[in-house]
């Protein structure tokens, strides 16, 4: 048994070693574009309707290969070799993918406890096989009055990209108080605690040891000093896929927030 620890361990010091990680203040943004993002943030409206049941019958691989967070399987992968057991009073879930604050490029190793969670968001179900890559926008959303072909609704004026260049639906704000288990599918997984006060805190471990280094992810809104109308249509698509642990691009006429990217698998009962 101490030998396959160990096997584990070497093995996930090796393929985490392998992406970088800096990480995205809050400061860097205009204060208009603070004060329009919320950093208020209302609870968004994005649709958790669709194709729920017919990804339970998919198979798991072919789940994890049309995933938005491809590296998630990697993750998956780790918490079964290492077979975190749920704290008690705990309940293992599906996946789910928390956007917290700050990112790239502030440093997040030795963050532990904030009081910006109300400035978080949760993506329920995973955005990836229910998003529209940038050359496709036209067809998929612009054309179909910015509803994706799985029914969520794309706000021009408020949206979002994954680091292969994939639009994804936006996570639903603010982050609900309670208790989750969190991991960056590295060697950290622990809970994270969400008062309703939007304090919040990890019970081990940093923001960066729960943050999955290669899911890349980022929120664009208009820019507030700029003539030209950004969107999708403005991003250079030659700027994907983005490098693990790198900033998201800019996209011209945009101003840009950064999120670092938590798995959530489990939540208190």
């Amino acid at each position: 048994m101490r030998s396959a620890s160990l096997s584990l361990f070497f093995l996930f010091q090796l393929v985490s070693g392998t992406f970088a990680f800096t990480s995205i203040s809050l400061q860097s943004v205009p204060a208009q574009t603070r004060a329009r993002t919320g950093l208020n943030f209302s609870k968004n409206n994005a649709s958790n309707s669709d194709n729920s049941e017919e990804k339970t019958k998919m198979p798991l691989g072919k789940q994890l290969g049309r995933s938005l967070f491809i590296s998630s399987s990697l993750a998956l992968v780790t918490n079964l070799g290492l077979a975190v057991a749920a704290p008690p009073g705990f309940k293992r879930i599906p996946t789910q993918f928390i956007a917290a604050l700050p990112a790239v490029p502030t440093d997040t190793t030795k963050i532990k406890s904030g009081d910006n969670a109300g400035q978080w968001g949760l993506w329920e179900k995973d955005p990836g096989p229910r998003g529209v890559f940038l050359k496709d926008y036209e067809k998929s959303l612009k054309s179909r009055n910015n509803v994706a072909p799985v029914g969520w609704k794309f706000d021009p004026n408020d949206w979002w990209l994954e680091e292969h260049g994939l639009i994804m639906e936006s996570p639903i704000f603010p982050l609900e108080a309670g208790r989750y288990l969190v991991t960056g599918g590295r060697l950290v997984t622990t809970v994270l605690t969400v008062e309703p006060d939007g304090k919040w805190k990890l019970d081990n471990g940093s923001l960066y040891d729960v943050t999955h280094l290669p899911c890349r992810s980022a929120r664009y809104l208009p820019a507030s000093d700029s003539s030209v109308a950004g969107g999708p249509l403005t991003a250079n698509q030659k700027d994907f896929p983005v490098t693990p642990g790198a900033e998201m691009p800019q996209v011209n006429g945009c101003d840009k927030v950064d999120y670092s990217v938590l798995f959530v698998i489990g939540k208190e009962a």
